[in-house]
């Protein structure tokens, strides 16, 4: 089976991960055929507040979390762009300032 050139860059070198394709010239990731997304799914993850949140969208920490395994904190306040929402616990997969990759609980965070 040939996989699809990336519908952005038009590059050849996609690759699977999961339910997506990924571009790794460009960082563009798409769902698969078979794969849906979570709204799809019928499943909706919400904020603090009862936001509907989507892949995408920026939210802000609305309480001081501690980093597992280490000494840092994220702290109140901080702004997260570009979110991914994934299954699980952790329902939200992104890259905090400062900090680097992580999951957060969408519990506690509000979309901006």
């Amino acid at each position: 089976m040939s996989l699809p050139n990336c519908p952005k860059c038009n590059s050849e070198y996609t690759y699977e991960d999961g339910l997506m394709f990924v571009c790794p010239e460009c960082a563009h990731e798409w769902p698969q055929q078979g794969g849906e997304p979570a709204e799809a799914q019928g499943k909706q993850i919400c904020d603090a507040n009862g936001n509907v949140l989507q892949d995408g969208d920026s939210i802000t920490v609305i309480k001081d979390l501690k980093v597992k395994g280490s000494s840092l904190v994220v702290k109140v306040g901080t702004k997260v762009k570009n979110i991914r929402l994934v299954d699980g616990d952790h329902d939200i997969d992104c890259k905090v300032p400062g900090i680097g990759a992580m999951k957060l609980k969408s519990e506690f965070v509000k979309k901006n």
